[in-house]
Formats: structure tokens, C-alpha cells, sequence
């Protein structure tokens, strides 16, 4: 076997697809990191003095490290001698990148069907930088393969592709405090329903729902059984007026600020223990504003996948 190891300091981090600048921005804004000593593969970013974890960032090398090898069957080897499983994020020599994970253990690449259990083993991602020379982690802040979440898409039965946000919403709520999904005897409340993706979603589960917008869902959702609409302004509706609830969900188009003042009526209320909410930003974000969501307890703040310009605000209680 031919190849050298060179562990680096710092770390790596790889943006999530076209959100590259969203990266750099937080980098910048809430970091201040120092990006002019920056090395750039593609989308992975690694910064010599650097060790936090950004919302922008999909996934990060935490001990990155070059490998320099001879052929491919080098860097498997290389790979395979620290540990099992392994997934590629490339830019460059595609093809070589192809033929290197075809010799390391299976790791599911494919895209997911929804439900989708989010395995809790180790997994760690590599990048060729040229024929010879990849940089690599074996630890990663992320369980999924190159910190990504792709779901077969149903392009005929949702009302809108917001579905697909809490399909990836619902599985890292269940992922990170170990909840069961909705389902069969769960009663949900969404704010801001309207036309219905994430609904749809919860339907499917099993779960009835409140759903409340100002405009109705989709005709197939209006028709359900298992949804009771109501034409309101949801934030303006109170807890105790909708009652006892499972899960509240929000992928309302509001301020933050507001939306922080909501979940906290929520929480404050005891009528709910599991939330998800979009935060949607306007203009520049906010990072102190941010930190109150991340604050509140049993709550995880992420940058999903299928998030634009926005992040989501994911809670459970035990």
C-alpha cells in the first residue's frame, strides 16, 4: 500500500447545494471568520483556524486530514484502515471519486423514501483534491452521507413541494430526541396551512390535524376527514382556544420576531411538548435573534436541505 496521511488543523466545511454564499455570509457575520487564509474544493470550505459548526454548512470535517496515494486501491485502503463507512462529496476527478467508494463498504448514496430512520453510526466524508491527493474526515457533524437528506419526490399527489420539509424536518426531530413521528392518534395543529404540503404530510401519517389559514387547502385535504380547516389569522388564535396538541407546525411567512413570540405562547401554555416552525428571514439575518431560538430548551435550530432562505426551529420535550 502507497499512501501518506497529514492530519490538518481546523476544519472543513461543505455548504449545502447553491447555498454557498449563505455559508460564507454566516461565516463572516456571525463568525467573523477569517476567510482570506480560506481553501476552496467546490463547495468544501477549510479554514486552518476554525472549530464551530454553521447552520449553512450540511456537514463538517471536525479532524480533517490529506491522504496522498498512489492508485485507488491506495486511498480505499487508506480509508478502510481508520474506519467502515465512508461517503464521497466531489468536485473534481468524478470518475476516479466514483471508482475509489466502489471499493469501499456499501454506504447508501440513493435518494430516500419517506419515513426514513436516520442511522446513528459513524460516518465520514472525503473530497479528491487531484488524481492523488484527497482531504478527508473520519468525524463529521453529521450522521448522513455528505450531511444530505434526499427524499424520492411524488410529483403528482402534494400541494405544494413544501412537503418535503417536513418530511426532512420530521426525520431529524426523530433523529435528534428519539420521538416517535406523528401518527395514528396524534392531533396536530398547523398555522398557515394553506395549500396543504405539510398537511398532506401529516394525513399520510395517520394524524389529524387543525389546519388554519386565511385560504383553503387543496380540495383533497379540504375533503379528508382527518382536517378540520378554519379560515383565520392563526398567530392570532390562542392555545387554550385550539386546545391539547401533540405537535404544532408553522411554515408561516412572518417576522421572526413574531414567530419566536408565538412558540414561546406555546410552550408557555403546556398545551404542546413538539414543534416545528420555519423561521423565515427578512433581508440580513438576525444571529442574536437566532441564538433565542437555539436557546430555548429540548430545541434544535437547523438549515434543512429543502430550506431556502430560512431555518427551522425543531422541539421536543422528554
Amino acid at each position: 500500500m502507497a499512501f501518506q496521511i497529514q492530519n490538518l488543523e481546523g476544519s472543513a466545511l461543505l455548504a449545502f447545494p447553491e447555498k454557498k454564499s449563505m455559508l460564507l455570509s454566516e461565516l463572516t457575520r456571525r463568525f467573523s471568520a477569517p476567510l482570506k487564509d480560506a481553501v476552496h474544493y467546490g463547495d468544501l470550505i477549510y479554514l486552518k483556524d476554525f472549530n464551530e459548526v454553521p447552520y449553512f454548512a450540511r456537514t463538517v470535517m471536525k479532524k480533517p486530514f490529506l491522504v496522498k496515494f498512489d492508485s485507488i486501491g491506495d486511498a480505499a485502503a487508506a480509508l478502510k484502515n481508520i474506519q467502515r463507512s465512508w461517503a464521497p462529496y466531489q468536485y473534481t476527478c468524478f470518475r476516479r471519486g466514483q471508482l475509489i467508494q466502489e471499493k469501499l463498504p456499501y454506504v447508501n448514496l440513493k435518494n430516500r423514501n419517506f419515513p426514513v430512520k436516520i442511522p446513528s453510526s459513524p460516518i465520514g466524508l472525503y473530497t479528491l483534491i487531484d488524481e492523488h491527493t484527497m482531504i478527508a474526515s473520519a468525524e463529521t457533524t453529521s450522521p448522513l452521507p455528505a450531511g444530505s437528506l434526499i427524499f424520492n419526490e411524488d410529483h403528482e399527489n402534494p400541494p405544494s413541494r413544501a412537503y418535503l420539509k417536513i418530511q426532512e424536518s420530521l426525520s431529524l426531530a426523530s433523529y435528534f430526541f428519539n420521538t416517535e413521528l406523528p401518527g395514528e392518534g396524534s392531533r396536530c395543529f398547523e398555522a398557515g396551512a394553506c395549500p396543504g404540503g405539510w398537511t398532506y404530510v401529516l394525513v399520510n401519517l395517520g394524524s389529524e390535524v387543525y389546519a388554519v389559514d386565511r385560504a383553503p387547502l387543496a380540495d383533497s385535504l379540504m375533503n379528508n376527514p382527518k382536517v378540520k380547516f378554519e379560515a383565520h389569522d392563526a398567530f392570532t388564535l390562542l392555545p387554550e382556544q385550539i386546545g391539547e396538541c401533540d405537535w404544532v407546525f408553522s411554515d408561516v411567512i412572518c417576522y421572526p420576531e413574531r414567530l419566536l413570540s408565538w412558540i414561546k405562547l406555546w410552550l408557555e401554555s403546556g398545551r404542546t411538548k413538539k414543534m416545528i416552525c420555519t423561521i423565515k428571514m427578512q433581508g440580513e439575518i438576525d444571529w442574536d435573534l437566532v441564538k433565542e431560538f437555539a436557546s430555548i430548551p429540548s430545541s434544535r435550530v437547523v438549515h434543512l436541505g429543502y430550506n431556502k432562505h430560512e431555518l427551522t426551529f425543531i422541539h421536543v420535550e422528554p
